[in-house]
C-alpha cells in the first residue's frame, strides 16, 4: 500500500488538530508550517476535510481549523479511503476499485494480496485518530530492525 501526498498531508493536518482538540483553532499558515505542507495545497485538502464533516473552520483574526468530530469517531481507514480511494494492494482484490484479471481462476498469489487487504483494512478501520495519537512515534530502530529487512523494497 502506498499513500498519496494528499493523503499524507491530510493525516498530518488531522493529527495536528487532534493534538489541539478543544483548545481552539489553528490557522492554515500554522498547519502548513508544522506539517511541512505547501499552504495552497493544504487549503484544498482542508476544504475537502471540511466537506466530509471531519473539520470545521472558524473565520476571523483568531480563526483557523478545528476538528468537527471527536478523534474517537474518525478512523484512519475512512481518511485513507477518502483520499486514496482504496486500501487493496492490487485491483483484483479490491471491492470498490475491482479490476478483473485473466489469471484469477488459477492465480495462487492473489490470496496473499487478499489477506494483506483484509489485514490492512481491519487495522485501519479499527485505528481511530485518538488511538493512533496516544501511540508512540516509530523509531528508526523499528524501521530498520534486522529481522524485518530481508528484502529490497520493504
Amino acid at each position: 500500500m502506498w499513500i498519496s501526498k494528499r493523503t499524507d498531508y491530510a493525516l498530518r493536518a488531522l493529527f495536528t488538530l487532534v493534538e489541539h482538540y478543544q483548545r481552539g483553532p489553528i490557522p492554515i499558515r500554522e498547519l502548513a508550517r508544522r506539517n511541512e505542507a505547501p499552504k495552497r495545497f493544504l487549503e484544498h485538502i482542508m476544504l475537502d476535510l471540511k466537506a466530509k464533516g471531519w473539520v470545521d473552520s472558524i473565520a476571523g483574526a483568531r480563526g483557523g481549523y478545528v476538528l468537527a468530530k471527536s478523534p474517537e469517531r474518525i478512523t484512519m481507514g475512512e481518511v485513507v479511503r477518502h483520499f486514496n480511494g482504496i486500501l487493496a494492494p492490487i485491483g483484483c482484490v479490491s471491492v470498490s476499485g475491482y479490476q478483473r484479471c485473466t489469471q484469477e481462476p488459477v492465480c495462487r498469489f492473489r490470496r496473499v494480496f487478499l489477506e494483506a487487504r483484509n489485514y490492512v483494512a481491519k487495522l485501519m478501520d479499527n485505528a481511530t485518530l485518538a488511538d493512533v495519537y496516544r501511540g508512540e512515534p516509530v523509531s528508526e530502530h523499528e524501521v530498520f530492525a534486522p529481522t524485518l529487512i530481508g528484502g529490497e523494497g520493504i
